[in-house]
């Protein structure tokens, strides 16, 4: 079954839909600049709310020193770091590096069956534009890669650039709940990643929260 990941939490109110509705995955987003930035603080009492461990939470960072990333994983603030910069595959190996080697329990599935120790830590995140674009995500040492148009502001890439590609990836960009059973159906992505879709005057909304959840499953 696709992965759901449900990313841009700042709120009790948002861990207790994530609660109710089990996604896969959760996202905080550490970027100073984006308007759904939460402080490491805050993410830690919220993941502390989170009652289900089988919930992964994500930090999304853009450019950060490698030192307080592996510091928030380390540290269990986070479960899996979500690369959206300019960081390549020297600073995804620097950053394994400083990962402490505590395995997350995951099921058996194509990506995750070969995991070790430390891996299925990192995803990479790129901008697709052109078919280009695409051949840097397949070359990724990154455990996963996320496709997207943009950095949070729901747009959508052409997904007929995907035609042929043939490496498991996160789908992010202009997913809604009206869309993502169709993205699902057509593109068979390994995960679908969505902020914007969810969102009513810049928070979460749980109503669309639980609509796009359904939809993702059915």
């Amino acid at each position: 079954m696709t992965k759901i990941k449900l990313c841009g939490l700042r709120r009790i109110e948002d861990i207790e839909a994530a609660n109710l509705l089990k996604p896969d995955y959760i996202g905080f987003v550490f970027a100073p600049k984006s308007k759904r930035y939460i402080t490491p603080e805050d993410a830690a009492k919220l993941k502390a709310h989170l009652n289900d461990n089988k919930i992964l939470a994500v930090g999304v960072f853009v450019d950060e020193d490698v030192q307080k990333v592996a510091k928030l994983l380390n540290n269990g603030v986070i479960d899996i770091a979500q690369l959206h910069g300019d960081e390549d595959n020297e600073y995804i190996e620097k950053l394994r590096k400083l990962i402490i080697n505590n395995p997350i329990e995951k099921s058996i599935d194509p990506v995750e069956n070969s995991y070790n120790k430390i891996s299925g830590r990192i995803i990479k995140a790129f901008k697709i534009k052109i078919k280009e674009d695409l051949d840097k995500a397949k070359n990724s040492t990154a455990d996963y890669i996320l496709l997207d148009a943009g950095a949070g502001e729901g747009m959508r890439f052409n997904w007929e650039l995907l035609d042929g590609f043939d490496r498991p990836f996160f789908l992010a960009g202009g997913l809604d709940p009206q869309n993502v059973k169709d993205a699902i159906v057509k593109l068979h992505p390994y995960g679908v990643d969505v902020s914007s879709g969810i969102e009513t005057d810049g928070f979460r909304n749980p109503v669309k929260m639980r609509e796009f959840v359904y939809n993702a499953r059915h």
